[in-house]
């Protein structure tokens, strides 16, 4: 469980980063559009993966959900 929400927090802060958002507003934003559910329930899969494959697969996931960032 802790790794898990460290790579959440991990997962946060670098989709700030290429969102040009900070900490707080990324969280938010993951949080609304479900973003934070979809890294839960799929953690066994998304930890395989590079930052950056995760990072699009939120922005595609946020974006179905009614999220605007690109």
């Amino acid at each position: 469980m802790e790794k898990k929400v460290s790579y959440i927090i991990a997962v946060i802060s670098e989709f700030a980063q290429a969102h040009t958002l900070n900490s707080q507003q990324a969280y938010r934003y993951l949080l609304r559009y479900k973003g934070l559910e979809f890294v839960d329930k799929y953690y066994d899969i998304e930890h395989t993966l590079s930052f950056e494959d995760v990072v699009e697969d939120l922005t595609d996931y946020c974006r179905r959900n009614g999220g605007a960032l690109v």
